[in-house]
């Protein structure tokens, strides 16, 4: 197992980006919090600011196994506005390599033509941008090698879905039993 990268711009929501980091290192997964702002501090959405492993220009994507990008508002805007991460999130698409994206971060994939044909899920205001997907109501989706989940009370099932992509159900399961989460449906 390679690593997964996470993005942070400022106004990111905390809980879908930390509990995913958080997940991912308790299932031993190599994980990165990627800074698009420049600066290790990031904002998030409700104030509270984190140190990020690096910013962008530091970090190195070839070894990545997945790139996921977290929700928020104002923080999904700033991620897409960062053209550097677009061009990453393209060139991991064209690879056939996973992405995964929660709340308001699957509108990113839908308005890039990346869910075509695929269950994918976002946060209820933003399914109208998941051109071309078969929309779901589900915590989260796993579809081919993308990734999706609704929002901020779904982290949990999003994080755990990512796992399932990964490491496979077993592992997703024996983590949710770990962590006492009884919910994940997979």
């Amino acid at each position: 197992m390679g690593k997964v990268c996470v993005f942070f711009a400022e106004g990111y929501e905390e809980i879908e980006a930390l509990t995913v980091v958080d997940l991912l290192r308790r299932a031993g997964i190599e994980t990165e919090m990627v800074s698009v702002t420049g600066d290790c501090m990031v904002t998030g959405s409700h104030g509270i600011a984190v140190r990020m492993d690096r910013i962008f220009e530091e970090a190195d994507f070839c070894g990545a196994d997945m790139l996921v990008l977290p929700g928020g508002m104002p923080g999904t805007r700033n991620l897409e506005a960062f053209g550097p991460l677009m061009e990453l999130l393209e060139s991991f698409y064209r690879d056939g390599r996973a992405i995964a994206a929660i709340c308001a971060a699957p509108g990113i994939l839908g308005r890039r033509g990346m869910l075509k044909g695929k269950r994918a899920c976002a946060y209820p205001e933003f399914e109208d941008q998941l051109e071309g997907a078969v929309v779901s109501d589900r915590p989260a989706e796993i579809a081919g090698n993308m990734v999706t989940g609704r929002g901020m009370g779904c982290a949990i099932d999003f994080g755990l879905a990512i796992i399932e992509k990964l490491l496979g159900r077993a592992e997703a399961e024996a983590l949710a039993d770990k962590i006492v989460y009884g919910h994940y449906t997979g």
